[in-house]
C-alpha cells in the first residue's frame, strides 16, 4: 500500500485503475468520500455492509454462511472471500473503492495476502481524519432505516419520518 500526501501526484495517478481502501473512524465521512470518488473516477463504492446484506438477501453461500456469525462478528477470512468475491465481478475491473473493511491490521494483512494470490494489491489507503469533536456531533445525529438500511442525520439530511 502507498501513501502520500501530495494532492497532485494522488489526483496524476489516479487517472488509471485503482484500488482505493478508505480508513477513518466511524462517522468520519468515508462512506461520502468513497461514493464521491467512485462517481468522478467511475468506479464502483463497494461497501463490505451492502455487500454481506445482498449475499444474505439473496440466499447466497457465501451469505448464508456470513448469517450464521452475523450476530458474533464474521472471521476475516470469511470477509475478504465475500469481498473478492464482488471485487471479481466486471465493473470492478478498472478499480474499486472499499468502504468499511478493513477495519484492523489483522484485517489489512488476510486482504493483503488474499489479493497478493491473485496477483493483485490496493494502490492507496485514504485515512479520513476528523477531530473526535466532529465525530461525536455525526455519530449522535445518525439514523438509520431498520427495514431498508437508508442512513440519515437528523440535521442535514432528516428522514421524512421519525
Amino acid at each position: 500500500m502507498e501513501f502520500s500526501n501530495d494532492k497532485s501526484l494522488l489526483l496524476a495517478e489516479m487517472e488509471k485503475i485503482m484500488k482505493i481502501i478508505m480508513l477513518g473512524a466511524p462517522g468520519a465521512g468515508k462512506g461520502t468520500q468513497a461514493k464521491m470518488i467512485a462517481e468522478k473516477y467511475s468506479i464502483p463504492h463497494v461497501s463490505t455492509g451492502d455487500i454481506f446484506r445482498a449475499n444474505i438477501k439473496n440466499g447466497t453461500e457465501l451469505g448464508m454462511e456470513a448469517k450464521k456469525y452475523m450476530d458474533q462478528g464474521l472471521p476475516d477470512e470469511l470477509t475478504v472471500k465475500i469481498l473478492l468475491d464482488r471485487v471479481s465481478q466486471d465493473d470492478c475491473r478498472n478499480g474499486y473503492v472499499l468502504d468499511g473493511f478493513p477495519r484492523t491490521i489483522p484485517q489489512a494483512e488476510v486482504l493483503d495476502e488474499a489479493l497478493s494470490k491473485l496477483g493483485e494489491q490496493i494502490d492507496y489507503a485514504i485515512n479520513v481524519d476528523v477531530p473526535d469533536e466532529n465525530i461525536v456531533k455525526r455519530m449522535s445525529g445518525r439514523r438509520a432505516c431498520l427495514k431498508c438500511g437508508a442512513t440519515y442525520h437528523i440535521e442535514h439530511v432528516p428522514p421524512k419520518k421519525e
